[in-house]
């Protein structure tokens, strides 16, 4: 067999039209900087007494799944689909006029335990074997804006164990999101964030975590399908340490507040629209404040935060990306 680099494997994700039904292709293969497909066999050691000191007679398998880990940079075609498993929900329309060829994406929690499933390709040239894992689902969905990278997500999915395939990778062109596209924006509820002036910050991280849990059943030695157990959306902002107005007067107040995080490239798509991601988090508390310091360092404040369901939007969060694609 050849040997190889982690760079000539690549990953791809189709959504499924019937729940754990394995599609032939994938839509999209993800460029990635750190991926996993681990195929994973939980054994049962027969441990009874046979009047001996050895500790186990056997080892039978009584469960076969996959855990998978995509990292990457994100891009405003690829990673929609991630946000479609992550959050259950999704509604597509086209701009209007002079950007009709510009679809507009909005994001929002689905109130089902069973959120959209994915199907997971891995295509190894160097074991020249190829695989697909039926019912991918995502248990969380990381975030991560910081200085000179491009913006990055951390995606853990499950799924069922590998049937062998045949596979023709192709990646897709898209655009991706640098520093300099993003904007932070706090306001006292959604309708305020627009024109809500920007607060700078150092960086930005935000996790989407789903508590998935494996519906497993006697007489299958597979799941029957991954459940979804609850939304948590936390996250935390890093800025620098110079009033008490951007963070700590409604930290130690309890405020409630909205956010908005925008990423806006500038590279123009149909006539004047640009790709972009838009997260509103309806109802935020900052939970923790650290501001240490450091004699000869800039002054900087560490921000914990939660958002929480809100009753007058009827949602927590919802995440908006245009791009060139009509639907997924």
């Amino acid at each position: 067999m050849p040997k190889g680099l982690g760079r000539q494997i690549q990953v791809g994700l189709a959504k499924e039209a019937v729940r754990g039904t394995a599609e032939t292709a994938a839509t999209y293969y993800i460029p990635f900087t750190e991926a996993a497909v681990e195929e994973k066999n939980d054994l049962l050691a027969n441990e009874q007494a046979m009047g001996v000191l050895e500790d186990t007679t056997e080892a039978k398998s009584v469960s076969v799944s996959a855990e998978v880990n995509i990292k990457g940079a994100v891009g405003d075609k690829t990673f929609p689909l991630l946000l479609l498993a992550s959050l259950g929900s999704v509604a597509s329309a086209s701009e209007i006029a002079p950007n009709t060829a510009v679809y507009d994406h909005t994001f929002t929690v689905n109130q089902s335990v069973q959120h959209q499933s994915l199907t997971i390709f891995l295509n190894d040239p160097l074991s020249v074997v190829d695989y697909k894992h039926a019912l991918g689902c995502v248990d969380s969905l990381d975030l991560a804006y910081e200085q000179n990278k491009f913006v990055e997500f951390d995606a853990k999915l499950k799924a069922l164990k590998g049937t062998v395939a045949t596979l023709t990778p192709a990646t897709t062109a898209e655009n991706l999101f640098l520093p300099q596209h993003f904007v932070f924006k706090l306001a006292s509820s959604v309708a305020g964030l627009t024109a809500a002036t920007a607060i700078p910050v150092k960086s930005f991280k935000l996790k989407i975590s789903k508590a998935l849990e494996a519906d497993t059943v006697l007489g299958n030695i597979a799941p029957v399908d991954f459940l979804c157990k609850k939304i948590s959306i936390e996250g935390e902002v890093e800025a620098v340490w110079q009033n008490e107005d951007d963070f700590k007067t409604a930290f130690m107040a309890g405020t409630v507040q909205a956010m908005r995080i925008d990423l806006k490239s500038d590279v123009i798509i149909g006539t004047s629209a640009n790709p972009q991601i838009t997260i509103d988090l309806s109802k935020v508390i900052f939970n923790d404040l650290t501001h240490p310091i450091k004699v000869g360092d800039v002054m900087r404040q560490t921000i914990q935060f939660k958002a929480m369901y809100d009753t007058t939007t009827s949602k927590m969060v919802s995440i908006k990306v245009s791009n060139l694609v009509t639907s997924y």
